[in-house]
């Protein structure tokens, strides 16, 4: 004798179907992305003065992600590369118009976060505005708001939380109103999307955020490096860049890759006033060595 089955429950060939409302943003999210080009590069970046830096701010009391320092670098090298801090202007029925970009005068990161929401795994995207002038200890403060348990319950998740009671057709509609005017996009949906899976043993990915440019993070482990003609080991980060083909090209995206190797291997701490002695510039060569 069959069991009665739950209220609001469906089954299909015998397989229990659930509603999957708590990730409704997300899939409207993919439905747009889809139209994106995406290609992916990758390099390797030495963390080691980076490292050096987290080490003797825990030794102060302080602590710093290793996303944080993904999110500082990234503000300072979209700012210089204002073609890749950009989006793409709706075209015109029939093609009457040519493609057009907008750039952004200030770099706003989209983050995503994995979160637990009403007792169920999702993924939230927060947004950082301002990243082009804003300090290490700020940036870590605005990634700190979003670490507690109820972050799904803060006032800037609120448009999430509508399009999950949302009817399907309705919540497509609602996204897509979202994003149809470019100029608003940075209150909306970010310049620059920014993931890490550190947490986990992952050493590279590549996803593609719905911006001109993702920033994908991997685990930071040592690896075997070549230093003037010799071995040594040293703290490597897999960094993994998504461009969409339709607003830079690749030259301009790898262009956009190498400022960020060379901004986070050569970070200096002692230009940030935030009281931390400023190892980087006291050790110099020494944390290379």
């Amino acid at each position: 004798m069959s069991q009665p089955r739950p209220a609001g429950t469906e089954r299909a060939a015998g397989y229990p179907i659930r509603s999957e409302r708590r990730r409704l943003h997300t899939l409207y999210f993919l439905e747009h992305a889809a139209r994106q080009r995406p290609v992916h590069l990758d390099t390797e970046i030495d963390m080691t003065r980076i490292e050096a830096h987290r080490a003797a701010a825990r030794a102060a009391g302080r602590r710093y992600s290793v996303v944080a320092y993904l999110l500082y670098a990234a503000g300072r090298v979209l700012y210089r590369h204002p073609g890749a801090n950009a989006a793409l202007l709706p075209g015109r029925p029939f093609g009457l118009r040519g493609p057009r970009t907008v750039r952004f005068d200030r770099v706003t990161a989209k983050l995503a976060l994995d979160r637990t929401v009403d007792g169920e795994r999702t993924v939230l995207s927060a947004l950082l505005p301002g990243l082009e002038s804003a300090g290490l200890d700020a940036v870590q403060t605005r990634i700190d708001r979003y670490r507690g348990p109820d972050t799904g319950a803060l006032p800037e998740f609120r448009g999430v939380r509508l399009l999950g009671r949302l009817p399907a057709p309705l919540g497509r509609l609602a996204f897509a109103a979202a994003l149809r005017n470019p100029r608003r996009r940075p209150a909306v949906f970010g310049t620059v999307s920014v993931s890490s899976l550190g947490h986990r043993p992952v050493d590279g990915f590549h996803s593609s955020g719905g911006t001109a440019v993702t920033l994908c993070a991997g685990r930071v482990v040592d690896r075997p490096v070549v230093r003037d003609g010799r071995l040594a080991v040293a703290p490597v980060l897999r960094l993994g860049l998504t461009f969409d083909h339709r607003i830079i090209d690749g030259a301009a995206a790898a262009d956009v890759l190498g400022d960020l190797k060379s901004t986070l291997e050569g970070f200096d701490d002692g230009a940030e006033d935030d009281g931390t002695e400023p190892i980087v510039r006291r050790t110099g060569r020494n944390l290379r060595a």
